[in-house]
């Protein structure tokens, strides 16, 4: 089963002259979910051969401009393109408002209908849940409400030892259910036990987003052992006071969260702009977290299969 993301922008509050803000894809079973959606995302999406009509899902973490400034925009588009088909938009309760107000000042009445499920950033929630994923909210440590989001990618069925199966000659009508566990007895009453008619399927993948957030080990235990671990990475550690009094987090920390909740790998970003070249954040993270990676935009990161 595919699961990857895009990054679509890395850059944090003000887009930079080859970083825009915040917009992630993550493509589970060739369905898109588009998270955080900052300024310039339809052009990256152009950029990036990116189908915005293909996007059924939409994740906003918090109400920061850098994380949804993009989004009357692409939705308006979808509008313009034809789109008939819902969208739903997994966000704080207040953008709903934004977006009505927005619609009602320019008199557009959408041709399609936008499904809203609304975050709290106090719990952890189940937020969708469907054949290929569940996702739940993340609550984290910011000037305003705001969540990240942690995708659980669901078991696969088992998998079939062909060449047994074709020896036995089983019928293809009993496969599902020998996917799903089931004994094979034949004409004679020979019961061949599943497990030597399958193996087991690959352990379900996670990739976890930290939105932007304060150190702090409230959310350690939920997004531990994460394939894949995103995590905002704003300032180098020299800047530690400015990322307190912002309420974010530096690159060591992010790293240190890294560690702490044994990630197979990290992905940092939301880059503050007065870095012009990201080395010393890359080279710093990995002092304490060696397989640390950047978020570069246009960059696809195969989640699990590296």
């Amino acid at each position: 089963m595919k699961f990857e993301l895009t990054i679509l922008g890395s850059n944090s509050a003000t887009p930079l002259y080859n970083r825009n803000p915040t917009a992630q894809i993550l493509n589970i079973n060739e369905k898109l979910y588009l998270i955080d959606c900052g300024e310039g995302t339809q052009q990256q999406m152009l950029k990036f051969d990116v189908k915005a009509s293909r996007i059924d899902f939409i994740f906003i973490s918090h109400l920061h401009g850098d994380h949804y400034f993009g989004l009357l925009g692409l939705l308006s588009s979808l509008h313009l393109n034809g789109r008939t088909k819902p969208i739903k938009i997994i966000c704080p309760p207040p953008l709903k408002e934004i977006i009505d107000m927005q619609f009602s000042f320019s008199q557009t009445e959408l041709q399609y209908q936008i499904d809203y499920t609304f975050t709290n950033s106090a719990i952890s929630e189940v937020i969708l849940d469907n054949s290929d994923v569940s996702v739940e909210t993340i609550p984290l440590v910011h000037g305003i409400p705001c969540t990240g989001f942690l995708f659980r990618e669901k078991k696969r069925l088992r998998k079939l030892i062909k060449e047994t199966i074709s020896e036995i000659n089983i019928p293809a009508e009993y496969f599902t259910a020998i996917k799903k566990g089931a004994d094979y007895t034949d004409n004679d009453g020979i019961v061949y036990k599943n497990d030597i008619l399958t193996t087991d399927s690959a352990a379900p993948k996670t990739y976890a987003y930290c939105s932007d957030t304060s150190y702090n080990q409230s959310y350690f235990q939920q997004i531990s052992n994460a394939t894949l671990l995103y995590h905002e990475a704003t300032f180098l550690h020299n800047m530690l006071d400015r990322a307190l009094l912002t309420q974010h987090t530096t690159v060591l920390q992010a790293a240190d969260v890294a560690l702490k909740t044994n990630a197979n790998k990290l992905l940092i970003g939301h880059f503050s702009a007065r870095y012009k070249t990201l080395h010393e954040l890359l080279e710093e993270a990995r002092t304490v977290f060696p397989n640390t990676e950047l978020a570069i935009e246009g960059k696809t990161f195969l989640i699990g299969d590296e």
